[in-house]
């Protein structure tokens, strides 16, 4: 099938420019201004969409989601089947999930099990991060055969001891790995051991509202944990990609260290631009469980989310994805009534993310060019995906968002709401602009007319090295 998308803005991280896209079957055949090329295509394809007054961006990149995930006693609600789906009403076109291998299991029998819970379930294209939970010397050679399964890149923890925590020994020898096999090291940086001292502080004094899961992980931790990482890379060489950084103190570090030119990089997510400590965690009764998540939302009086958005702007944060890893408020966010610490961390966002951010846009906070640079373009570069997703460009995936700036979202369970949860995190959020059209590799997912996605269109990428080691 032939289309052609007309008299649209395509925004790329270079700039602005008025160009037709033509699409073939399932990448992007040609690029050209509009005028009597485009006139002759239009009466000869199969399918015209008039992006008149409207961006046409590459499908989003959200290169953290926990689909399914097995934490606290129970799952995440999103399965891969409704977590896709409700992606793709958002505008993302692909997501990189995590594949978890536990303390004393194979990584292999991890990422098969991965592979299972995906496979013919997906609305839109999927790869795999390989969660390493217990380093030895079989999961140091799994990271080798894993770089030729598409896997390229490696999570560890330095909190949840007793779960997925590794001690900086075992780090090191992760990324001594990662140094010799050309992948990245992926960070969950908090200080495990302190926090959970404080915790059982905090319980002994009675101190058992959700309020105090912000409180016992405090700034601190973060910032002391990333520095701890960032020295562990530098002793081995290995790039260094730090998760869902909440507190600027933390994201201070990393900037200190990418001014020394380290491969250092660091990710935030919607919650921790708009959200807070006072105003959510801090919610009457129990209500604040809904925003329980690791690292928590930080105090909006301590500034920490103007200087999120600042590091966005500088590139000290190089990516906006979600850690969408979202819980049902009844029956598992209240596994946690009278102890915050039994309370599931995990919030919900993977249909909201490309709105959110590009309100950052409406508010003066980055440009057309930054929104999509953080969304998609840099995550295809980081792991390795691009040109194949993240451009608008010959050769690539038609993965094609048509974003409608005079367009209105409304978020909510009772509005746009998607994602399998009986609550939303962005209860009542308003934002400018709206997601008009979706495309993954050529098939229209979303328009105007509702949804038309096909389950199991998604398909699994195997992905190459980042492109920004040096």
């Amino acid at each position: 099938m032939k289309t052609l998308i007309r008299n649209g803005s395509v925004v790329t991280p270079q700039g602005v420019h008025m160009m037709d896209v033509l699409v073939e079957g399932e990448t992007i055949a040609a690029l050209f201004a509009p005028g009597p090329t485009s006139d002759d295509l239009a009466g000869s394809v199969v399918r015209v969409i008039d992006a008149q007054g409207k961006y046409v961006i590459p499908g989003g990149i959200d290169a953290h989601t926990h689909m399914e995930l097995p934490f606290g006693g129970t799952f995440a609600s999103d399965t891969f089947e409704t977590g896709t789906r409700a992606a793709a009403w958002g505008g993302t076109t692909t997501i990189i999930d995590f594949a978890v291998q536990r303390y004393g299991e194979r990584v292999q029998d991890g990422l098969a099990a991965w592979h299972e819970k995906a496979s013919g379930n997906c609305f839109i294209d999927y790869g795999f991060h390989q969660i390493i939970g217990g380093v030895d010397d079989d999961s140091l050679k799994a990271m080798d055969e894993l770089i030729d399964e598409g896997v390229t890149s490696f999570k560890l923890f330095m909190a949840y001891p007793g779960v997925f925590y590794s001690d900086d020994g075992q780090i090191l020898r992760a990324m001594q790995q990662a140094k010799n096999n050309g992948s990245m090291i992926m960070m969950h940086a908090e200080n495990g051991i302190a926090i959970d001292v404080l915790v059982a502080q905090a319980l002994a004094r009675g101190e058992t509202a959700p309020i105090n899961h912000g409180l016992t992980r405090p700034w601190e931790t973060e910032q002391e944990a990333t520095h701890r990482a960032i020295m562990l890379a530098r002793i081995t060489g290995a790039p260094l990609y730090i998760v869902h950084m909440s507190a600027k103190q933390a994201v201070h570090t990393v900037q200190e260290a990418r001014d020394l030119g380290l491969n250092v990089f660091g990710e935030t997510c919607p919650q921790y631009l708009y959200l807070s400590l006072e105003e959510q965690l801090g919610a009457p009764g129990f209500e604040g469980a809904k925003w329980v998540c690791s690292t928590p939302l930080r105090a909006k009086a301590e500034g920490h989310q103007d200087e999120l958005w600042r590091y966005l702007r500088t590139n000290d944060l190089s990516i906006v994805a979600t850690d969408h890893c979202p819980f049902c408020f009844k029956e598992q966010k209240e596994l946690g009534i009278g102890d915050f610490s039994k309370i599931p961390n995990g919030i919900g966002s993977v249909e909201h993310r490309m709105d959110l951010i590009y309100q950052g846009v409406v508010e003066g906070q980055l440009t057309l060019e930054r929104w999509v640079e953080i969304t998609s373009t840099t995550p295809a570069r980081m792991f390795g995906l691009y040109p194949q997703k993240g451009a608008i460009a010959p050769g690539s995936d038609a993965d094609i968002v048509v974003y409608d700036p005079n367009g209105h979202t409304s978020i909510g369970i009772d509005k746009t709401h998607h994602m399998n949860m009986d609550h939303s995190a962005w209860e009542g959020y308003e934002t400018d602009g709206h997601v008009d059209l979706v495309m993954s590799r050529g098939e229209v997912l979303v328009d105007e007319k509702g949804f038309h996605g096909t389950k199991g269109h998604g398909r699994y990428l195997k992905r190459s090295l980042s492109q920004y080691l040096i």
